[in-house]
């Protein structure tokens, strides 16, 4: 079992469904009142890549895909068409999310993205940043790429120089989510001469 840090076809991918899953506990009292608990501390990621399926030519790229990553045992990087960047675009800046606070020591900071505001904003590690795309500043001041390094595998900055304490160290990036197939057989049905479909494909995030 390892992780291959190839992303699946990104047309297909594109084409496809999913998102993130909770897990709830719910249970109803005599008195009609609920007592909820949240299993989880961060969501995971379901998908469906059946969708993105259009062509032979997709098929077959899905096919070798499958083939190299034995079914469910190699897990691998699948783009997010909705949510892949800090900002929901393609242009990430540095001042997009905060990742942590200097105290004059620390130099490693996880990269993380914020979803809500003043309710219970839920803070999601990113492991998997596209390698290039990582942005950083310090106090609002952008930093050379000479000046911190990112570790792809783990999402991990690391900064040549301890921010000063109280500066608010904040990224940008874009990134994939590191995933594995669901199921170990596809089950394919060629539709035309140059048409295959693929009714369901799933895939599940991996948790590291």
């Amino acid at each position: 079992m390892a992780f291959h840090a190839v992303r699946f076809p990104l047309d297909v991918a594109l084409g496809a469904r999913g998102g993130p899953e909770r897990a709830t506990d719910v249970v109803t009292l005599a008195s009609g009142r609920e007592e909820r608990n949240s299993r989880w501390a961060h969501a995971r990621r379901r998908y469906n890549a059946g969708y993105g399926v259009k062509s032979r030519a997709d098929m077959q790229a899905v096919l070798a895909f499958f083939e190299e990553r034995r079914g469910r045992f190699h897990s691998f990087l699948w783009r997010d068409g909705f949510d892949f960047s800090s900002n929901g675009t393609e242009a990430p800046t540095a001042l997009d999310q905060v990742i942590g606070t200097g105290d004059g020591v620390k130099v490693s900071f996880s990269l993380k993205k914020r979803y809500g505001a003043s309710f219970d904003p839920y803070l999601r590690p990113i492991t998997k940043p596209v390698a290039g795309s990582v942005l950083v500043a310090v106090a609002g001041s952008s930093l050379a790429a000479a000046d911190f390094s990112v570790d792809t595998a783990t999402g991990v900055v690391t900064l040549d120089e301890a921010p000063p304490v109280g500066a608010a160290v904040t990224a940008g990036f874009l990134f994939d989510v590191p995933v594995r197939f669901d199921t170990d057989r596809l089950d394919v049905e060629l539709t035309s001469f140059d048409a295959a479909e693929v009714p369901n494909i799933p895939l599940i995030e991996v948790r590291e």
